[in-house]
């Protein structure tokens, strides 16, 4: 009895002369260094983790890198409303220095370990060295297992799963009957899709151009409502005169509903008419060119008016034509060869008719190539027998007047 005394009490001496060593409080047997852990040996390095919330981690948990364990958690202490979590690692251990570190779970019931990574989000800088320190903005938790089931619980009282089976009837009750239009329906939503999706280009550009616009009326919005204050006397206006509109709208309906009676009523004589004047109009646009150009000629016939200089010399000539404007005419000009030929000649176009003559006794072709006619010989001037002719002597009575050339016939 008295050696088992001494060899607790020998014990109790051990573990006192261990705790004062170590310097640490006694939370139990995490309170000891894991003999043999990663991160126990001599050139391990020490870093620092700011984290937010420790949940069930305590001391001796693991550190993991992908997975494999890479150091172990030497101490956890509180700074400034959270947790100051210090790990060993490993010395071989490479790390980025924006490193990031989050409480993981081992298992579904396990216990909790450290995961270290290189960041996603930014590229990875530098190198994770002894002393340094992972900052509470890369540092968090997975959820726990706790978490999930309170919040599936959360789900599954309170959420929406209870109207899964409302949905599902509703989704039944729609779908029955209309699968063959469902079934259309579906490869219209394809295509649809696709031709949107070849559109995207378009879709963005307008969408780029409606910005630009709102951009526009942004700047002018100064300009927008003085213009929609401006507008409302027009408003005013159009308002005050609402029942003359109206009445007007009206009887353009009734006009319209007037030419519609006339059309159907005379539809096959304005359909006949239109076939007729078909061939006039086709002889018209068969002439093309002509028809301007002989309109050149009319005012200065028979000389086209850009050659007239050349043929006229002055500032106006003389000009008397006969012009035959009979129905016979007029009908062999315009209408033959088409169904209205012959219609406008009459009892004139059967019989015939005068022509007029042009008034005058010249040809208006020929008359200036003509030489100028004759001017005829002055009168005698009254002479006295025996005496050479005076000039300006009056006719006396009683004296006769010798022909031209027989003054001196008599002597």
């Amino acid at each position: 009895m008295q050696r088992r005394r001494i060899r607790i009490a020998g014990a109790a001496i051990g573990l006192a002369t261990v705790l004062g060593v170590s310097g640490c409080q006694w939370d139990g047997l995490n309170s000891l260094p894991m003999p043999s852990a990663a991160g126990s040996d001599p050139n391990a390095y020490e870093v620092k983790i700011q984290m937010p919330n420790v949940t069930t981690l305590t001391r001796n948990s693991p550190v993991r890198v992908d997975d494999v364990a890479v150091g172990t958690v030497s101490n956890i202490e509180v700074q400034d409303w959270h947790a100051l979590v210090t790990v060993n690692l490993i010395h071989d251990v490479k790390l980025p220095a924006n490193a990031v570190a989050k409480i993981g779970q081992t298992s579904l019931l396990g216990s909790n370990h450290i995961e270290l990574a290189a960041p996603k989000d930014v590229p990875a800088e530098g190198e994770l060295k002894n002393g340094d320190l992972i900052p509470l903005d890369r540092a968090g938790a997975y959820p726990t297992t706790e978490q999930t089931l309170s919040s599936l619980s959360v789900v599954l009282n309170g959420g929406g799963i209870s109207q899964l089976e409302t949905i599902t009837r509703e989704l039944n009750a729609t779908f029955n009957g209309r699968e063959d239009a469902i079934r259309d329906l579906l490869p219209q939503l394809a295509e649809l899709t696709a031709t949107l999706d070849t559109q995207t280009n378009d879709i963005i550009n307008a969408m780029d151009g409606l910005d630009r616009f709102g951009g526009q009326l942004a700047q002018q919005k100064d300009r927008v409502a003085a213009a929609i204050e401006q507008i409302h006397p027009a408003l005013t206006v159009l308002a005050d005169r609402r029942e003359n509109i109206t009445n007007t709208l009206v009887a353009v309906g009734d006009l319209s509903d007037v030419v519609q009676r006339i059309i159907a009523r005379s539809g096959d004589d304005l359909k006949a008419d239109l076939a007729n004047l078909a061939p006039v109009v086709r002889t018209l646009a068969d002439t093309g060119d002509k028809l301007v150009e002989s309109l050149k000629v009319l005012l200065t016939f028979p000389f086209p008016m850009k050659n007239l200089g050349n043929a006229i010399q002055g500032d106006y000539m003389n000009l008397i034509m006969t012009v035959d404007l009979t129905g016979k005419r007029l009908d062999s000009n315009f209408l033959t060869g088409t169904p209205l030929g012959g219609r406008f000649g009459g009892v004139e176009g059967a019989l015939g008719g005068l022509a007029g003559s042009a008034e005058g006794n010249s040809d208006p072709a020929t008359a200036p190539l003509q030489p100028p006619p004759a001017t005829p010989s002055p009168s005698p001037s009254p002479s006295i027998p025996g005496l050479p002719p005076i000039p300006g002597l009056p006719a006396i009575p009683g004296l006769t007047v010798p022909p031209a050339g027989q003054e001196g016939a008599g002597r």
